[in-house]
């Protein structure tokens, strides 16, 4: 008899392991919470609904997603959303992709003040590009871009970077605008010692002022932490420009590949067998090559974890003339300088119609005859006292 394989997930690793590992390591509440949220992603926990064909009397039964962030199953939708609404916030400029990465030295100590050092790492960057944008001797011009963080590398390591996007262009002190010249924005050797002077500078102050916590480190020493900024000064910080794009839909399209990423998606897992998770990753070094890579499955849990962002944190963030305090009269200003049509917003997408540009599939349509509409007949309650945001949803 054909057996159906059931695909792995991250989901369905975290619901059959979650206890044996919670029994072997520690895992703090509000990581047990978002385990336990992902567990419930698209199960009667969550409740749903009953659905029954107006033609041919077909029924389906679909349970709701969590929505949580870090969930592998609920971000197609939100980046859809996301992706539409930036659609009429692009600027008349030649586009630049610009990575920061800190020196993996930094990990321990960033491991131990996630909340605090990613907002340094955000706060810095931000001062970094605008101060050598607005200097006479490169742009001379504030510009505006959003940044997005990421904490992993391909193999589930913890490798905090940011991701920019960042427009070719900018807002003069006499309020006209600036166009970069093609293909160069910024030059990456300022940007790095820039960014490496910043941030150091700053840490020095959260240390003597006491914000880190480096109870039971090395750390806790004055001279000790001394000389491990001084080691970091004589490293050299990568910082660099990626591709670039010319035209508002190139744009749009590469944003999609890093918007609402978690640290590994479940297309990504090949199966789980003798106690490892294998999974896909693509090796940088070795020409983008995607290989296979194996992990035990408490530690594959332990990496997962490692990732999920500290409670309210946000990780998509908007600055200079994109922030949200004056980003459509910029945008506005800046097309009537060049005398140019700006894109009208879209209204919000329904989850219907989010959920068709995604899959091509109508959800409303019934998938046995294709002729009939699908009609919620019953209800189904949530069955534990945690319920999570109600959302429509298809496996």
């Amino acid at each position: 008899m054909f057996m159906l394989k059931i695909k792995t997930t991250v989901n369905s690793i975290l619901r059959d392991y979650k206890e044996e590992y919670s029994s072997k390591y520690y895992m703090s509440n509000y990581d047990k919470k978002i385990a336990n949220t992902i567990i419930s992603c698209r199960t009667e926990k969550l409740g749903g609904r009953v659905e029954t064909c107006d033609h041919c009397g077909h029924t389906r039964t679909l349970y709701n997603s969590c929505r949580n962030r870090h969930c592998p199953q609920c971000q197609s939708m939100k980046k859809e959303q996301w992706i539409i609404d930036r659609k009429s916030e692009v600027l008349p400029f030649q586009y630049f992709h610009s990575v920061f990465t800190v020196p993996e030295e930094l990990n321990p100590l960033i491991k131990r003040n996630k909340k605090k050092l990613y907002k340094l790492f955000f706060d810095m960057l931000n001062k970094t590009l605008q101060e050598v944008s607005e200097s006479e001797k490169h742009l001379n011009a504030k510009i505006g871009f959003f940044s997005i963080l990421h904490t992993w590398g391909q193999k589930l390591n913890f490798h905090p970077h940011i991701h920019c996007v960042i427009p070719g262009g900018g807002k003069k002190k006499d309020g006209s605008w600036k166009n970069a010249p093609k293909d160069f924005l910024l030059p990456i050797d300022a940007l790095k010692k820039q960014f490496r002077y910043n941030f150091i500078t700053e840490l020095r102050k959260m240390h003597k002022e006491k914000e880190l916590n480096t109870n039971g480190t090395s750390f806790d020493n004055k001279v000790v932490f001394e000389k491990f900024t001084e080691k970091l000064f004589t490293k050299e910080w990568v910082v660099f420009l990626k591709e670039t794009f010319n035209n508002h839909e190139s744009v749009i399209e590469y944003l999609s590949r890093y918007t609402h990423r978690i640290a590994i998606s479940n297309y990504r897992i090949i199966e789980l067998k003798d106690g490892r998770v294998y999974f896909k990753y693509k090796d940088y070094k070795d020409n983008n090559k995607v290989k296979t890579h194996d992990l035990p499955v408490m530690e594959f849990i332990q990496k997962f974890l490692m990732h999920i962002l500290p409670k309210r944190f946000v990780r998509i963030r908007y600055y200079g003339l994109l922030s949200h305090r004056n980003k459509s009269e910029n945008i506005e200003e800046c097309y009537a300088f060049y005398k140019k049509k700006m894109k009208k917003k879209e209204a919000k997408k329904s989850y219907r119609e989010l959920f068709k540009i995604v899959t091509g599939k109508d959800t409303c349509t019934c998938p046995m005859c294709k002729s009939g509409s699908m009609v919620t007949t019953k209800k189904i309650v949530p069955n534990y006292s945690h319920r999570g945001p109600p959302v429509r949803n298809v496996s």
